[in-house]
């Protein structure tokens, strides 16, 4: 997840940063360089939901399956997972784009503030009516697998904490899923708002909001919400917090 998230970050903040020290005239990508950052920023995204998903089969087994964690998520399993997480949304967005590139351009302008697939077959006036049977047909198989598996693994979970007596379990797998499910939900809700928002062009400022909740919000989110589940960082965290503070004071 972390590299992910360095990855979508990478993508995005160096070129709306960029572009916020630019007067509008000047603001212009060549269109290969627009190709890239589609690809990356939909991979960014894809992979975001796959990772979410792994990370779900990792929490069904911690808590239903405490005895047998070490014999089923072992080394190559997470290594196999890792690899599956980045692998699957490859071929499915290189087809994506693949199918907007091959169409000729007769416009310009892109109104997003990045590029993305949406904003690449929209420079042309051919018939896009394949671009978006795939792109639907891709959009319900990444969610339609990504809410399917999470709900179902919480599910269990749901079982397994509402049958069982010990509330020292039922505490931690509550603290252990809530920052997942925060996560997996800011995810999803930005997810779908970019996809309706497209199809109203006059809401585009509300897109790009959205946007940057998903490839910046959520990267610092995910950063901070499980850095500080690690007992050193929240440690480190607290101390620093306390020397401010009684630094503040010696001021006064």
């Amino acid at each position: 997840m972390s590299i992910n998230d360095v990855f979508g970050a990478t993508i995005i903040i160096p070129h709306v940063l960029r572009d916020l020290l630019t007067p509008d005239s000047q603001r212009v990508i060549r269109y290969m360089d627009c190709v890239v950052q589609a690809f990356c920023v939909h991979f960014h995204a894809s992979a975001s939901h796959t990772v979410l998903m792994i990370m779900a089969f990792d929490r069904y087994v911690a808590i239903c399956n405490p005895l047998r964690y070490a014999t089923i998520m072992t080394h190559r399993m997470v290594l196999v997972l890792s690899v599956w997480a980045w692998v699957i949304p490859l071929p499915l967005v290189g087809i994506l784009i693949g199918l907007s590139v091959r169409l000729s351009r007769c416009r310009v302008n892109i109104v997003h503030f990045s590029c993305n697939n949406a904003s690449l077959f929209k420079l042309s006036c051919e018939s896009v009516l394949i671009n978006n049977i795939y792109g639907l047909g891709y959009t319900v198989v990444l969610l339609g697998s990504s809410i399917g598996s999470v709900t179902l693994t919480y599910l269990r979970i749901a079982m397994v904490c509402l049958r069982s007596k010990n509330k020292t379990l039922n505490r931690k797998a509550l603290q252990t899923c809530a920052t997942h499910l925060a996560v997996y939900a800011i995810l999803l809700v930005s997810g779908f708002i970019i996809i309706i928002l497209h199809r109203f062009p006059q809401l585009a400022s509300h897109r790009k909001v959205a946007s940057v909740m998903l490839h910046v919000v959520l990267p610092a989110l995910n950063a901070l919400i499980y850095g500080l589940q690690i007992k050193e960082v929240r440690q480190r965290v607290m101390a620093l917090f306390r020397k401010s503070k009684v630094a503040s004071m010696d001021a006064k």
